[in-house]
């Protein structure tokens, strides 16, 4: 859901970038808005998608890819066998606490940009057949990276909260500042 990310201070790369991933973040986060659990985790289309299950997949994505860079292994580990459980809400899992672990990501994310040494450091790549063999990408690629997969995901996101109740963006932006749209 677009909003205007304000400009960052000049020299400030990182503030740049993380600017950028927040107002994706946003974007998800306003797509749940004054949803109950039975809507959020509802699939509106033939897709597999739900607000609950995004939620949940971009969180956990992040932090995955926030674990890597710091040379650990992510805190779930996935593979083909268990890749379609990162998109829905186990035995259990709620929306507010898929939320509230997002918001420690988020935290984390934005402590480890702000202070690795250099954006040009790097990191190597998982083993996974989809990336070359013994690749190594950047901090600057890793925020870049954070910002597409959320960003792909708002999208996703607004396209099921508008086939849950109709609200578009603008709505939801006006409803979250006690404002009125049009």
């Amino acid at each position: 859901m677009v909003t205007h990310v304000r400009a960052e201070a000049q020299g400030d790369e990182r503030g740049a970038l993380l600017s950028f991933l927040a107002e994706q973040r946003g974007g998800i986060r306003r797509s749940v808005l004054g949803l109950t659990e039975e809507q959020a985790g509802s699939r509106p289309s033939a897709s597999e998608l739900s607000l609950s299950g995004l939620v949940k997949h971009v969180a956990e994505v992040e932090q995955g890819w926030v674990a890597r860079a710091k040379g650990e292994a992510p805190a779930v580990k996935r593979d083909e066998s268990n890749w379609h459980e990162c998109f829905a809400l186990a035995e259990g899992e709620t929306l507010a606490a898929q939320l509230a672990y997002w918001e420690e990501v988020a935290a984390e994310t934005e402590k480890f940009l702000r202070e690795v040494p250099s954006l040009d450091d790097s990191f190597a790549l998982p083993a996974d057949p989809w990336f070359p063999p013994d690749g190594r990408v950047s901090m600057r690629w890793l925020a870049l990276h954070l910002i597409r997969e959320t960003a792909r995901h708002a999208g996703h996101a607004d396209i099921i909260r508008e086939s849950l109740d109709g609200k578009t963006a603008f709505e939801l932006v006006a409803q979250e500042r006690g404002t009125s749209w049009g």
